[in-house]
């Protein structure tokens, strides 16, 4: 059951994603941002009382620069292809973090799939590069915000602490998406839209998975979780029309091995260290 809440809570994530890209000609990706982050924060207030720390500060912050440049990277380059790209953090995160070979080369096969990406995309021309280097900053700003997630889970905060840190990412893309939408983003059509984003891309998501993880084995977890990229491309081609090539199926699948390898490594000895025990985080669902 809980491994059935997790599928349900990465498909909810993506089909989200591919909404909110239909935001982005009527009020930019900073707009859409904006919308997306302000409306699940309030979501989150109204369930339960906002908690503010250093450590729900610092992972505010990676929230509104992991879905600020995600969604940039979306308005150029497809969902599958931002996805796949944005996978690279958490996993080089835990291969840096675990220090073992074995664990590098899931990485290196990851990155051998984000290089054919890089060759050829849906249509079978070069992708935007400015695309793919937003998606490489949205992978870096994941893995910021892996390790500043389970700093606030150690520290105590729950839920609490990723209402306060929700609205602190809310705070911090207002301003940039007011300046790019204007009153536009205060329409009726927009915020429904906006609302139902705001359902699929965190409060759906977060809901399953707190559900899921007081069951399910973090090695599962991550196996689970792998399955993103494919799901992305799922939703990109039902909702946007982006059909992805052979090629690149076939990349976004070498992406997908690469996630289930090191997700399903063998667990540490019983004297971990430090390093050993970051690295069997559990990764948490992103944009």
């Amino acid at each position: 059951m809980a491994v059935f809440l997790v599928l349900g809570s990465v498909i909810s994530l993506q089909f989200g994603a591919a909404f909110a890209s239909q935001l982005f000609g009527q009020i930019g990706a900073p707009g859409a941002t904006a919308l997306r982050l302000g409306i699940a924060a309030l979501m989150l207030a109204v369930v339960v009382r906002p908690k503010f720390r250093q450590e729900t500060l610092v992972l505010g912050m990676t929230m509104a620069g992991m879905n600020g440049t995600f969604y940039l990277a979306l308005d150029r380059i497809p969902l599958g292809v931002a996805v796949t790209i944005e996978f690279l953090g958490p996993l080089g995160l835990a291969a840096i973090l675990s220090r073992r070979a074995r664990d590098f080369v899931w990485v290196g096969l990851a990155l051998a799939g984000v290089v054919v990406l890089g060759v050829r995309e849906y249509t079978g021309a070069s992708l935007d590069m400015i695309g793919v280097v937003l998606a490489l900053l949205a992978a870096v700003f994941w893995a910021c915000y892996v390790l500043a997630g389970r700093k606030l889970a150690t520290a105590g905060l729950g839920t609490g602490g990723l209402a306060g840190a929700s609205l602190i990412a809310a705070a911090l893309t207002l301003p940039y998406g007011l300046s790019t939408a204007g009153t536009t983003l205060f329409e009726p059509k927009i915020l429904l839209l906006g609302t139902l984003v705001a359902l699929l891309a965190s409060a759906i998501p977060y809901t399953l998975e707190i559900r899921a993880l007081k069951t399910l084995q973090a090695s599962t977890f991550g196996v689970v979780l792998a399955l993103e990229p494919a799901a992305a491309a799922l939703a990109g081609a039902l909702l946007l029309g982006q059909h992805l090539s052979v090629i690149s199926l076939c990349a976004i699948a070498l992406v997908i091995i690469a996630g289930v390898g090191a997700a399903l490594r063998k667990a540490p000895a019983p004297r971990e260290t430090p390093a050993q025990r970051d690295a069997d985080l559990v990764l948490p669902v992103p944009q």
